[in-house]
């Protein structure tokens, strides 16, 4: 754990630098989900919500075990996925001959 902040312009500095560090993780993320439309044959593949509910689960287990609110994380992980399954939904389009 960190040592605690003694400003607020502090605490704003280490949330700016996670912030930084997010994206780039969501950059990285995205990358693959673009990758994943070549390999799915349909669109209820990319939507694939077995898949969806699996992630879920692994990250609230994570979130318990790093001390995250699970309930924070997993509605955070259900917005990125429904942002990523759209983005990955235009790349399968342009993917599948017409």
């Amino acid at each position: 754990m960190t040592a605690p902040c003694t400003s607020l312009e502090e605490v704003r500095q280490r949330i700016d630098h996670i912030d930084h560090e997010l994206v780039s993780l969501l950059a990285r993320r995205g990358q693959l989900v673009t990758q994943a439309a070549a390999f799915k044959k349909t669109t209820q593949d990319v939507r694939a919500p077995e898949r969806v509910e699996q992630v879920i689960a692994r990250v609230r287990a994570l979130a318990e075990q790093t001390g995250a609110a699970p309930d924070v994380v997993e509605d955070v992980y259900r917005a990125m996925i429904a942002a990523f399954i759209a983005e990955e939904l235009k790349a399968h389009a342009a993917l599948t001959p017409r």
